[in-house]
């Protein structure tokens, strides 16, 4: 059973009361099929509101959802033939980022994507997908193999920002990232990004300086959490709210500026409730796009890439 969002409770009730009454049909001299249909309507009809209304900060609370479906989930769906790579061939191994060869619809790719883990146990060996420098550094080493041999670069961003540890900055986390942004500018081949979850910081736009940025429809893209944003201007966490509202996070926000370049639509519900649904839509759209980078060369990929970036926060200047 999906785990109800604050926002949600009023469905939550509802759905509560179906769960009774089909406790209740058991006893079969009572016929409450007509009652059961009835609320589910109704909670269908509040649940489809409230996901027609969703302000900023209920779209945080929507990406965050430890039910929404995560990177590995969606390798396992999209690709055949995922064979993960292991390690920068510097440190280790950071487990906060997979990625290896795959398999989209029969073409050779790299695949990247920041995985946060879906129960407890994997949670804490994906570091709940907060990537050390050993992990960037792992997908600057893939991403020049993707450049070698002209595989196509496709990352999924899904990340409460880099890892903030002492032992982090000691390796070099800000190198690291700014290494691993260059090394995304320069490649030649295709560079395909979807946000699924949480973008955040440089933890994200480390692996998602790509040629198209595309982004589920409650996923959040920001340059610092909402909390982080509220500690600094209000010097209060409690403000997350009216930061996330200042912050223009959601992918309406970020496509009407320029900065994604495509929003894939969730069901009513979000991700979490129809996790098929939405990795199916990511895959035609995924396929949608990289059928359209192809036909360019990887000088003039390369050269898009810079310019897209270069133009990016221009608008209104003038």
């Amino acid at each position: 059973m999906n785990k109800f969002l604050d926002f949600e409770k009023p469905v939550a009730e509802l759905v509560g009361k179906i769960e009774e009454l089909k406790h209740l049909s058991n006893n079969k001299d009572l016929n409450i099929a007509d009652e059961v249909s009835k609320l589910q309507v109704k909670a269908d009809k509040v649940m489809r509101l409230a996901y027609t209304q969703l302000t900023p900060w209920q779209k945080v609370q929507v990406a965050r959802h430890p039910d929404r479906p995560k990177f590995l989930q969606y390798a396992e769906v999209m690709f055949e033939d995922f064979l993960p790579l292991a390690g920068d061939r510097l440190f280790g191994d950071d487990q906060s980022i997979v990625g290896g060869l795959a398999k989209l619809n029969g073409q050779s790719v790299m695949v990247i994507g920041q995985e946060k883990g879906s129960d407890t146990e994997q949670r804490v060996r994906h570091n709940f997908g907060m990537p050390k420098p050993e992990g960037y550094r792992k997908a600057q080493r893939l991403m020049d193999l993707a450049h070698r041999f002209k595989l196509p670069v496709i990352t999924f961003v899904d990340t409460p920002g880099a890892y903030p540890g002492i032992d982090a900055e000691e390796r070099g986390q800000a190198e690291a990232i700014a290494k691993s942004i260059e090394k995304c500018l320069s490649i030649e081949v295709p560079l395909i990004t979807i946000v699924i979850g949480e973008g955040s910081s440089g933890g994200a736009i480390a692996i998602a300086t790509a040629n198209s940025v595309l982004m589920l429809e409650h996923a959040i893209y920001a340059v610092i959490s909402p909390e982080g944003c509220a500690s600094i201007l209000w010097r209060s966490s409690a403000k997350a709210s009216e930061a996330a509202e200042a912050q223009k996070l959601t992918a309406q926000n970020l496509f009407q500026l320029g900065v994604i370049d495509e929003i894939i639509p969730e069901p009513i519900g979000g991700a979490q409730r129809f996790p098929a649904l939405v990795i199916e839509s990511v895959k035609r759209q995924v396929q949608k796009t990289l059928d359209e980078l192809k036909r360019h060369s990887g000088q003039q990929l390369k050269q898009m890439r810079r310019e897209k970036y270069l133009r990016m926060g221009q608008k209104g200047l003038s």
